[in-house]
């Protein structure tokens, strides 16, 4: 049942990971918002050593309340603390970033006028001596910047928020998503194939602090190859058009996107750009061809 109080529930999904987690509700405690006005779920997606110590002491500061699952995925755990929430709307933020203090005010303003919108905030890298983290953010910025400049079609679910009721009624997270690998993008594009409206609201920031070795930065992006090969398989079957490859200027542009920022090491950018495009053409094709699974 909702509270007509409240206006956000914070859903954090979050897994193994105790230091991020309480960075991020340390953000989310100094956040200049009423605080009779939110409230924050955190699902700990089955972690060996359960979470529950790192919450407690932040429910003297907010509104914070602790939930544990069976390890099933993110998605399954975003729906959880959806199906937990008392308020008009959802914000969806993961346990490695930490929002900024006018976050949910920004988002309000976003959503004020227009409740039925999905809405996308802005990510930013937190990891400024991780090329890896900031190749990764790159990519991202590159894809908001490509897809979202009308209507936004890519939205990552770091820093999305929409009403209660829309989430429901497009039938929340496609929990088949066994990783963090596409399922936002898939709820994005199903969201707008009913008809649903979203907004790039680019002044609700959350900074991203995902440190990211070689190792893990290949995995990752073979990661969401196999992901975009599901999203792909839905979306075709759901619009019944075949999947569109993207023109040559979609590459071109994003191997060259560093050259337009302040990065420093652009030609290392550039190449890490490369190697995640090829991590996700592999993992792309092992999904096409039934080769192994996703990567961890």
């Amino acid at each position: 049942m909702t509270d007509p109080e409240l206006l956000f529930s914070i859903i954090i999904p979050t897994y193994g990971r105790p230091r991020q987690l309480k960075e991020c509700l340390d953000s989310i405690a100094a956040i200049a918002y009423p605080r009779d006005r939110f409230e924050v779920i955190v699902v700990d997606d089955g972690s060996k050593t359960s979470l529950e110590e790192i919450v407690r002491p932040f429910q003297k500061r907010i509104d914070v309340r602790f939930l544990r699952q069976d390890n099933a995925g993110p998605a399954t755990a975003r729906n959880r603390g959806a199906a937990e929430a008392r308020a008009r709307y959802l914000a969806f933020t993961d346990d490695d970033c930490k929002p900024s203090m006018h976050w949910l005010t920004k988002l309000e303003e976003a959503l004020y006028p227009n409740p039925e919108l999905l809405v996308a905030g802005r990510t930013v890298n937190d990891l400024t001596d991780n090329y890896c983290s900031m190749t990764s953010q790159l990519i991202a910025d590159f894809l908001y910047s490509y897809y979202n400049k009308e209507d936004a079609r890519f939205i990552a679910s770091n820093n999305m928020a929409l009403s209660i009721a829309q989430f429901r009624e497009a039938g929340g997270f496609d929990t088949s998503f066994p990783l963090a690998a596409a399922e936002d993008r898939e709820f994005c594009d199903r969201y707008i194939h009913k008809g649903f409206k979203t907004l790039y609201a680019p002044e609700a920031i959350v900074r991203h602090a995902h440190p990211l070795t070689p190792g893990k930065f290949f995995r990752q992006h073979f990661n969401y190859g196999q992901g975009a090969h599901k999203f792909h398989k839905i979306r075709a079957l759901r619009s019944q058009n075949a999947i569109k490859i993207e023109p040559m200027r979609f590459y071109t542009g994003l191997l060259l996107y560093p050259w337009g920022t302040s990065c420093r090491h652009k030609p290392l950018l550039s190449l890490l750009i490369a190697l995640s495009q090829f991590a996700n053409a592999a993992g792309y094709f092992s999904a096409q061809f039934g080769i192994g699974g996703y990567a961890r």
